[in-house]
């Protein structure tokens, strides 16, 4: 008998599934507390593409609010189909979705070309539809991303989000007199500082809520300095649902819908690249089939956006990074930051309070936020081996390449407009080159040499043999001290004459 219950409690054991880093429940104030913070480290950015397409459209402020509406609507319904997941949809990952950035210089094209927003929604759901047939193609070729591109992806990510976090540090509108003042800068100086100086507290809930925490307190600061208006918080509806096709039905025009679909394949890219990016941080598997779901929640809300006035969905890197930062890696917080921003899509007024936060405050906040992230590939990155191969020029030249849009904005203006499309992200040139140069140096090495490059020669570590024999078996070294193998430390002479090396030889 006792056997027999120990096979069956073998067995139910065998059927449990095993245990994932974003499975853990927090208590529910807990979660929801954390969940806001996601919340607003997005919210500049999911309202500034509704803000941008609804300015060029030329719509009214009361039209523009309805754009502005269905984003944080749509943004937290992918967010939790993302997150919670349904069989076939949905990373199980804590990932926040929104409207994503990536589209808004096809869209603005669209609209400005006369189409107007019905093209740009029409284009969107034929794209979208094409995106959820080929997401699984895309799922495949996760073995083609080892360490070397996902740490170069990843570093690329927040280096290319740091432009952000200075533009929002600087006041946010560039046409504003006081952008770039030092009352801009200062308050986000100040945020940063209490990010830091809360991170350092002892208590651990502090540390964890140290960015919402310190744009709370800057936001009262600057309410105090008076450069915070929450004057028009109590303007307009208290409550609004968003109304299906309420800015007009989709049309469907063919010069949009193909370039529509160019900056889906860019948004599968970026999205599989934060899948990629999050599954490392949080330390738990992403395999094709998870990426896979993952890809066709983004695209299954990208098709149903349109509907209430939204448009292309994606994953936010922001929140990758303070994913990174917390070390809250429970996929239920960033639901629980999925139903925050529904509420906000039906509570315009709640929606105009957070949009009162100076996006100074939020600035100070997404120098930690982005650097984090960039951090988070040079730790993937160290993993990677570099010797006798070609590795570094892989990352050298990828993080290069994706630069060159961040420093040079204008860069590819005089190319073809598709082309701009895709090599204007930093991130996906960054991820097509880190791609394509790990194919050919590392799967296709038909005429590959050993230290055939510069960059590979010399990249690993060596120590000369006549330095070995003086060492016995069981010797060590530990905190600066070499210690022998009967514990004593052994004392280093700095007068002892260095040995000649020949030039190049790299030392120890």
């Amino acid at each position: 008998m006792k056997s027999r219950r120990n096979g069956e409690t073998l067995q139910r054991r065998s059927h449990q599934p095993s245990h994932r880093p974003e499975d853990e429940r927090l208590p529910l104030g807990s979660t929801f507390a954390y969940g806001f913070q996601h919340v607003l480290t997005m919210y500049g950015g999911i309202i500034a593409v509704p803000l941008i397409i609804g300015q060029a459209a030329g719509l009214s402020s009361a039209d523009i609010g309805i754009l502005i509406a269905a984003a944080l609507f749509m943004g937290g319904l992918a967010t939790l189909l993302q997150t919670l997941g349904i069989p076939f949809f949905g990373s199980q990952l804590p990932l926040v979705q929104g409207v994503s950035f990536a589209s808004v210089a096809t869209m603005v094209a669209i609209v400005s070309g006369g189409g107007g927003l019905p093209a740009v929604f029409g284009a969107v759901i034929v794209s979208a539809a094409i995106g959820l047939l080929i997401a699984p193609v895309f799922s495949r070729i996760v073995r083609f991303f080892p360490p070397v591109v996902t740490g170069t992806v990843i570093t690329t990510i927040g280096l290319t989000l740091m432009p952000v976090a200075a533009n929002w540090a600087m006041g946010g509108n560039r046409t504003a007199e006081d952008y770039g003042s030092v009352a801009n800068i200062g308050l986000a100086g100040v945020t940063l500082a209490l990010v830091l100086l809360l991170s350092k507290v002892g208590s651990a809930t502090i540390s964890r809520l140290s960015i919402l925490l310190a744009m709370v307190i800057g936001t009262l600061i600057a309410v105090v300095a008076g450069v915070a208006d929450f004057s028009k918080v109590g303007e307009g509806p208290i409550v609004a649902f968003p109304t299906p096709f309420h800015l007009g039905a989709p049309t469907f025009e063919v010069a949009a819908i193909i370039s529509m679909l160019i900056v889906v394949l860019v948004i599968l890219t970026e999205t599989m690249a934060d899948i990629l990016a999050v599954g490392e941080i949080v330390g738990t598997r992403t395999d094709s089939k998870r990426i896979a779901a993952g890809l066709r929640a983004d695209m299954a809300s990208s098709l149903v956006a349109p509907v209430f006035g939204s448009f292309t969905q994606s994953a936010f890197a922001q929140n990758v990074g303070l994913v990174a930062v917390t070390k809250i890696k429970s996929r239920y917080v960033v639901a629980a930051g999925g139903v925050i921003l529904v509420l906000l899509g039906l509570l315009p007024i709640m929606g105009r309070l957070i949009a009162a936060v100076p996006t100074a405050v939020l600035g100070g906040a997404g120098i930690v936020l982005f650097g984090t992230v960039a951090a988070s590939g040079i730790r993937t990155l160290a993993k990677v081996e570099y010797k006798n191969n070609m590795n570094l020029i892989i990352v050298a030249t990828s993080i290069g390449f994706g630069m060159l849009p961040i420093a040079a904005p204008t860069f590819y203006d005089a190319f073809p407009a598709w082309f701009g499309t895709i090599f204007h992200s930093g991130i996906s040139s960054s991820a097509l080159m880190a791609i394509a140069l790990n194919l050919l140096f590392n799967h296709l090495k038909a005429g590959n040499s050993e230290n055939s490059s510069v960059f590979a020669a010399g990249t690993g570590r060596v120590i000369r043999e006549e330095d070995l024999k003086c060492l016995a078996e069981g010797d060590r070294y530990e905190n600066g001290q070499l210690i022998d193998c009967d514990g004593n430390v052994v004392p280093i002479d700095p007068e002892a004459p260095k040995p000649a090396t020949a030039p190049g030889t790299p030392g120890t």
